[in-house]
C-alpha cells in the first residue's frame, strides 16, 4: 500500500469513527465506539487457541502465516543418555545437525533439569521443550565461544549470539511447555560490562565486521548473548516456551521473513535491558497471544542503528501484534530507538497493557537515521500504566550528550529521523498518571498523527505537545483527577476535535511557547471553536 493509500484509509475511518460519540471508561467497559476492547482475561499466553486465526483486515498487504511443517520423524534426547550431571551442549547440537541433514523433524528436549551452552538450530529442526523441560544456559563468556555472527543493539558484531541461535537456516521452531533459564544472578556473564559505552562509540561503524569481535576474550568487550536469536531466517516458528532471568533480550530474530511468535510468557523484570520481544529488520512477523513482564521495553521494533543501520539499510516491515499482554516494562509496544532502516507497517490491535511505564511508546535519537510510518494501533485497554502514550525524539544528556539538547535545531541529514503517519483508535484507559508527552525534534517535528475514539481516566492532562505538526485527537473523553494544563512548544496544524473533558477548575489551561506554534484548534461537538490567537495561557471551557 502507498502512503498515500494508506492515509487515505485513515482519513475515511476517521470519518467513520465520528459516528459514534464515546462513554466514560469504567474497569467493566468493554466497547468503544460499538468496538469490543478486550479484558486481561482474553489475551495473553494463557489465552492462546490452537490454531492461527485469519488475519481479516490489515491496512497493509500480508500474507496469512503459516507454521512450518515438520517431517515426523522425532528424536527424544532421553535416548541419547543426556544426564542432568553435565551440559547437553555436545548432544542436544549433534543430535539437531543429524535431524537436519536427514530432511529434518523434531528434536525433544524431555522433561527435567538441564544445563546448556549455546544451542545453535539448523534447517527444517523443531526444538521441542517438553512440558517439565527446564534449560539453564550457562554462566560464564567461555560458554558462548566461538563468536558469531549477530546485531547487538542495532549494530552488527561478532560476539555470544544467543542461547539458542541460528544463521541462515529455514524452517525452524523453538516450541512446547517448557522452560528457558538465563544463569544465575550471580553468574559471572551478569557482571561483566554489557559494552564500554554506548554502543555506537564503541564500534567503528566502517569496520570491517570480521573484525568486530565481542567476545570478552583477551582483554575484549563482551556483549550479552539474547536468549532466542535466529538471523537471516525464513520460516520461523517461536511458540508456548516460557523464559525466565535473561540476561539481555530475548526473542529477537534479525533479518528474518515469515515468523510466528505465539504463546510466549517472558519474565525478565529484574534484568538490565531485558526487553521482551524484539523484531529487528524483519519482515511480515505475527506476534499473538504473548504475556511479557521485562525488565526494559516489551514488544519492540527495531531497524538498525546511525551509520551502520543505513549501511544495511534492511526495514522492519509489515508486523502485527495482536491478542498480547504486557505488563512490566518501559514500553507496552515500543518504536525504536534504533530505527535506521525505518519501522513501517505495523498493526497492534487487541491488546492489553497493565502496569507498564508507557502503554505505546516511540523513541529514537538525532543520531539514529530513519524513522518510522503507517503505525497503526485500535482496540487497546490501558490499566494502571505511567503515561499511555510517550513521543521521545531526544533522549537523555547522560547517553545522547549535546544531542539531547532541544536547540539549537541541527541540520537535516542522512542521520535525522522523521516518525510520521501515526494512527491510534478505539482503546480505554483506565487509569494512567499521565494521558501522555510527546517531544520531537525542530529539525523535523513527527507528524501527521491521529489519535480518536478513546476515553481516558488519568491524574495530569498533556505535560508536552513539543514539535509537533499535523496532530489530531478526535471523539475523545478525557478525565483527570489532578491537572488541567496543556503544554505546547512550537505546535503546527493541531486540532482537538470533539475532545470532552472532566478536570479540576472545570477549565483547560493551554500554555503555548514558541515561533512556530500556529493552527492550534480546539473545537466541540455542537461547532464551537476556540483558537489561539497568539496569547498565551489560554482557557478551553468544556
Amino acid at each position: 500500500m502507498t502512503r498515500n493509500a494508506f492515509w487515505g484509509l485513515c482519513i475515511s475511518l476517521c470519518l467513520a469513527g465520528t459516528q459514534a460519540v464515546a462513554q466514560p471508561a469504567t474497569s467493566s467497559r468493554a466497547t468503544i465506539n460499538n468496538k469490543k476492547i478486550p479484558f486481561i482475561n482474553e489475551v495473553g499466553a494463557q489465552a492462546m487457541p490452537e490454531n492461527i486465526a485469519p488475519m481479516g483486515h490489515t491496512p497493509f498487504a500480508m500474507p496469512q502465516p503459516e507454521k512450518p511443517v515438520f517431517p515426523d520423524f522425532i528424536v527424544n534426547m532421553k535416548d541419547k543418555g543426556i544426564s542432568a550431571e553435565k551440559p547437553i551442549t555436545s548432544a542436544v547440537n549433534q543430535t539437531i545437525a543429524e535431524v537436519s541433514a536427514k530432511g529434518g523433524g523434531t528434536v525433544v528436549i524431555p522433561k527435567g533439569k538441564w544445563k546448556s551452552a549455546r544451542l545453535v538450530l539448523k534447517s527444517n529442526v523443531n526444538l521441542h521443550l517438553e512440558e517439565g523441560a527446564e534449560i539453564e544456559f550457562c554462566g560464564t563468556a567461555e560458554d558462548y565461544l566461538p563468536a558469531v555472527f549477530t546485531r547487538h543493539e542495532g549494530m552488527e558484531i561478532m560476539g555470544p549470539g544467543a542461547f539458542i541461535y541460528a544463521n541462515g537456516e529455514k524452517n525452524i521452531a523453538v516450541t512446547g511447555k517448557g522452560t528457558i533459564y538465563g544463569p544465575p544472578m550471580d553468574a559471572e556473564i551478569r557482571k561483566r560490562p554489557n559494552g564500554a559505552s554506548v554502543v555506537e562509540k564503541d564500534i567503528p561503524w566502517d569496520m570491517p565486521i570480521e573484525q568486530r569481535i565481542y567476545d570478552g576474550m583477551e582483554g575484549r568487550t563482551f556483549y550479552r548473548p539474547k536468549t532466542i536469536s535466529p538471523i537471516n531466517c525464513t520460516n520461523v516458528l517461536i511458540e508456548g516456551v516460557t523464559i525466565e532471568r535473561s540476561v539481555l533480550w530475548n526473542v529477537v530474530p534479525i533479518y528474518c521473513e515469515n515468523v510466528i511468535i505465539r504463546g510466549v510468557t517472558v519474565n525478565s523484570t529484574k534484568v538490565p535491558s531485558g526487553d521482551g520481544i524484539d523484531i529487528e529488520s524483519c519482515k511480515d512477523v505475527l506476534i499473538e497471544y504473548c504475556t511479557l513482564n521485562c525488565g526494559d521495553d516489551c514488544f519492540t521494533l527495531k531497524a538498525g542503528r546511525a551509520e551502520d543501520g543505513l549501511r544495511v539499510g534492511k526495514p522492519t516491515e509489515n508486523v502485527v501484534i495482536r491478542y498480547s499482554l504486557a505488563q512490566h516494562g518501559h514500553g507496552g509496544v515500543t518504536c525504536g530507538s534504533e530505527t535506521a532502516g525505518v519501522i513501517k507497517n505495523l498493526y497492534v490491535h487487541d491488546c492489553v497493557f497493565d502496569g507498564t511505564r508507557t502503554g505505546i511508546r516511540f523513541k529514537t535519537r538525532r543520531n539514529r537515521g530513519g524513522g518510522s510510518e503507517n503505525t497503526y494501533y485500535e482496540r487497546l485497554r490501558m490499566i494502571n500504566v505511567g503515561k499511555a502514550f510517550t513521543w521521545d525524539l531526544l533522549g537523555s544528556a547522560m547517553y545522547m550528550g549535546e544531542l539531547a539538547e532541544r536547540y539549537p535545531a541541527r541540520k537535516v541529514n542522512k542521520l535525522t529521523p522523521d516518525v510520521k503517519n501515526i494512527r491510534i483508535k478505539d482503546f480505554i484507559v483506565e487509569s494512567a498518571d499521565q494521558f501522555f508527552t510527546a517531544n520531537g525534534i525542530p529539525e523535523i517535528p513527527f507528524n501527521k498523527v491521529v489519535v480518536e475514539n478513546g476515553t481516558i481516566k488519568c491524574k495530569k492532562l498533556i505535560g508536552a505537545l513539543n514539535d509537533v505538526k499535523d496532530f489530531t485527537l478526535r471523539n475523545l473523553e478525557i478525565e483527570t483527577s489532578e491537572g488541567n494544563e496543556i503544554h505546547i512548544l512550537d505546535g503546527q496544524d493541531i486540532l482537538f476535535d470533539e475532545v470532552k473533558f472532566t478536570v479540576p477548575g472545570k477549565e483547560v489551561k493551554v500554555c503555548v511557547e514558541g515561533d512556530r506554534s500556529k493552527n492550534i484548534l480546539f473545537k466541540d461537538s455542537k461547532g464551537k471553536e476556540v483558537k489561539y490567537k497568539g496569547v498565551s495561557p489560554f482557557t478551553v471551557i468544556p
